[in-house]
């Protein structure tokens, strides 16, 4: 593999890698992932209304993924502007905002057409930053250290070289093979990153694909799984077990921490809809005994669909 990380990456090497991706501590990982989220897909089938624990995710993943990117906002100006008829004034906030609506884009797009495609990338970015640019054909864009401003990589360069890098993700994403699909995952995440195809928004699109290629392979029916809050806590891990995915081939500790926030945020998942499920029992119970004239399960459903609410005993 031919690489320097002050040099376009235009030879970054198609899917699959050749290196070994199903050693035994993979393979274990990928059981104990797989029940987690077969598990958070249970969870989230058998509740009365799905969407009242989505709506929440959604919002939260936005939020973090974001974060991830240094965009900073509070849950408290997001509940605020979900709900609100208002113009968004915060800069951040309405960025937020903009990952939850090319979230839910893709989730429409693969319902109506299953493929993950070039032109489904480029419409989530677009959406996500509000713009209407695309694959980038100008040179000079690199990666560097924030601390020490160093170069640490510099994807693909030129627009035909970038497409073309992307269609051969499109065909392995789409081959039909013997790899398991959240190993396939890693790999794909992997790919995207280093492609790198966007001036800007490439992180939250790609953080979108994986849980658009979730949906796709029948793992998961919504977008449930909170990741970025994981990519957060873990941050220095993630951008350490690329790097040396690209410059050493090392794929197990990449895969093997993909696989670990599958599993850690499925497990997270399913809490949380306890939680709510506790939450709304005991707020039922309340309601009907303090305003027993205007409880009802849809007024239920309203407060834990919309959080920020004010309302008086």
């Amino acid at each position: 593999m031919a690489y320097h990380p002050e040099k376009p990456f235009n030879d970054l090497p198609p899917l699959p890698p050749k290196a070994e991706i199903e050693t035994v501590a993979i393979l274990k990982k990928t059981i104990s992932a797989s029940r987690a989220l077969s598990e958070l897909k249970g969870a989230i089938t058998n509740l009365p209304n799905p969407t009242l624990f989505i709506d929440t995710v959604k919002l939260q993943e936005a939020q973090a993924s974001s974060a991830i990117e240094n965009i900073i906002t509070t849950q408290d100006e997001l509940f605020k502007a979900s709900i609100a008829d208002k113009k968004i004034e915060n800069a951040a906030t309405k960025e937020v905002l903009h990952y939850k609506d090319a979230l839910w884009y893709g989730f429409e797009q693969l319902n109506k057409r299953p493929v993950l495609t070039t032109n489904l990338f480029i419409a989530i970015m677009q959406i996500i930053k509000e713009n209407q640019s695309g694959i980038r054909n100008t040179p000079g864009t690199k990666l560097t250290n924030p601390a020490t401003g160093k170069i640490i990589y510099t994807p693909p360069e030129g627009e035909e070289i970038i497409r073309e890098k992307l269609k051969e993700l499109e065909d392995f994403i789409h081959a039909e093979d013997s790899i398991d699909p959240l190993i396939k995952l890693a790999l794909i995440h992997y790919q995207f990153e280093a492609i790198h195809p966007f001036a800007d928004g490439n992180g939250r699109t790609g953080r979108i694909i994986i849980l658009l290629y979730l949906k796709l392979t029948g793992l998961m029916d919504w977008p449930a799984l909170y990741m970025s809050n994981y990519i957060i806590n873990h941050k220095n891990d993630y951008y350490t077990n690329l790097r040396m995915v690209t410059e050493k081939g090392s794929w197990q500790n990449w895969i093997l921490y993909m696989l670990d926030m599958v599993e850690n945020t499925a497990i997270k998942g399913r809490q949380q809809i306890a939680q709510i499920e506790m939450l709304m029992g005991k707020m039922g119970v309340i309601m009907q005994q303090k305003l027993p004239k205007i409880y009802s399960k849809d007024l239920m459903e309203v407060i834990f669909k919309l959080p920020y609410s004010n309302w008086f005993w």
